[in-house]
């Protein structure tokens, strides 16, 4: 009884296995295989590149990356309870509530921090 459960997704799973493989060998069997210097050097936008292509970023951006990321989970996490919140009654809410104050008091702490100005 399991295996017919799961059959079905371990035949998509297979399936689509082997389509990824079979696209890569394909592409490496048609593509021409005639490398030069002019391909192997660095392009950008349509412009070569002046001076070397290492750049370091300022930290800021990492945080207000970080920042992003962070309250992008609160969403992932807050989805699912807005989804079955008439299930949990008073305590769910209340669990919410303080995850939300939570993450409003990260966010503040962030502000005064500076975080999310950019340059």
């Amino acid at each position: 009884m399991l295996i017919n459960t799961y059959s079905c997704v371990l035949l998509f799973l297979a399936a689509s296995t082997v389509f990824v493989l079979a696209s890569f060998v394909t592409s490496w069997v048609l593509r021409p295989h005639k490398p030069s210097p002019q391909k192997l050097s660095t392009y950008e936008c349509g412009e070569p590149t002046k001076g070397t292509s290492f750049i370091q970023y300022n930290v800021r951006y990492y945080l207000f990356a970080l920042a992003f990321v962070i309250f992008d989970v609160e969403v992932v996490f807050l989805l699912p309870w807005a989804v079955v919140c008439k299930d949990f009654g008073l305590f769910g809410f209340i669990e919410a509530v303080v995850f939300i104050f939570i993450l409003l008091a990260g966010l503040v702490y962030a502000w005064k921090k500076k975080v999310l100005e950019w340059l």
